[in-house]
């Protein structure tokens, strides 16, 4: 049966390519996008993400923050997938309250409109994130499976990057991420997407309504945005290279994350809106395996036979955790989710992609401009 589904920032990364997949299985699309320069551009008539979708859905050009604009685009709608959202880890330690107002707020304001009015919703995907488990699940020698907190200042500046148990204080081991594990974020992004998800969860439950949560890891792929400085560290590595720039590699460079491919998270997504058993679960959506940043530098490099130079600086980002990878024994079992793109063709597709692509400009030094004058970069 033919669904009508609302993907709220639909214009984006994740949510262009939903759009594609889902009219290619013949369901209608509305999309609510506020086409933020940030990712689209000065001018979003130009932006290949606006582009791949334009005149292929009905397009409500509006934002999260307005109680109008999401009655418009909910017309008609039968299930929504909640993507919209501030996303830059390190941005969000200094733009709190605009984190908090979209992130927090956007949510609050359709939740409260599926709870007090007439809705013909009868499904609710809401885009939760890795960041909520903080450092997540590590295993101490002395006292087994422990969740540590955020690394000290005072550790990171003398070069110890590395994790410590909660309890004696030495170094621990990682272990996969599942979804029972302690949710504690370390920066105002992840305190927003546990609300938003913790939200969804308890609103869905009460109305009826059968709700799913995706926790993604780090997502990438073909169509990524290659301006935005703040998220996406392929894409903020690549456009550096080929403005042949040198990458600065925070802390040690043997900090790592779970990437998955664009294509794979898109079908985790489709997966749990067309799937019963996801109905009122939370999910991991990950590759589950870690890679680390100087080896995703490295292979930039090679791939696109740079002489950018790769510096490895001991500085650190306040909020940033050291590793996390996603254990997937749940979404394999529950829906048949198996990633299906590794890193190793990821990156060729990813790669490839971006040699077609104009070379945009460098803005990554005014992040960290900006992060140091906030004193969260050290």
């Amino acid at each position: 049966m033919s669904k009508n589904v609302l993907i709220t920032g639909g214009a984006g990364f994740i949510g262009s390519n939903l759009v594609l997949r889902l009219i290619e299985l013949g369901h209608k699309v509305t999309v609510l996008d506020n086409l933020s320069p940030q990712i689209h551009g000065d001018n979003p008539d130009t932006s290949p993400l606006y582009n791949s979708i334009k005149n292929k859905v009905k397009f409500v050009h509006g934002t999260v923050e307005s109680r109008e604009d999401w009655k418009l685009a909910l017309v008609g709608v039968d299930t929504i997938v909640h993507l919209a959202a501030e996303t830059g880890t390190g941005q969000s330690m200094y733009q709190i309250k605009k984190y908090s107002d979209v992130n927090i707020g956007g949510s609050s304001i359709f939740l409260d409109l599926v709870t007090n009015s007439p809705h013909s919703i009868t499904k609710m995907i809401i885009a939760s994130s890795r960041s909520i488990y903080g450092e997540g699940k590590y295993f101490c020698q002395q006292h087994g499976i422990v969740y540590p907190n955020a690394r000290k200042e005072q550790d990171m500046t003398r070069g110890d990057f590395n994790v410590k148990c909660p309890i004696c204080a030495d170094n621990v081991d990682l272990r996969a991420t599942d979804e029972n594990s302690k949710i504690h974020p370390s920066s105002i992004y992840g305190v927003t997407k546990q609300v938003q998800e913790q939200m969804f969860m308890i609103t869905g439950q009460s109305i009826g309504v059968p709700t799913v949560s995706l926790r993604f890891q780090n997502v990438y792929g073909a169509g990524q945005s290659l301006s935005n400085p703040y998220t996406g560290i392929l894409s903020i590595f690549s456009t550096r290279i080929k403005n042949n720039n040198d990458i600065n590699i925070f802390e040690d460079g043997l900090e790592s994350r779970d990437f998955i491919y664009i294509d794979d998270v898109v079908e985790s997504i489709v997966l749990s809106i067309f799937n019963e058993q996801a109905n009122y679960q939370i999910f991991n959506v990950g590759s589950g395996v870690c890679t680390d940043v100087l080896t995703v530098a490295e292979t930039l490099k090679s791939v696109y036979q740079s002489s950018s130079e790769i510096l490895i600086s001991g500085n650190y980002r306040v909020g940033d955790i050291r590793h996390n990878f996603a254990d997937l024994t749940l979404i394999k079992s529950k829906l048949g989710f198996e990633p299906k793109v590794d890193f190793t063709i990821g990156m060729q597709k990813f790669t490839s992609w971006v040699n077609q692509q104009d070379v945009q400009t460098d803005l990554y030094d005014n992040s960290i401009a900006e992060m140091k004058e906030k004193g969260l970069y050290k």
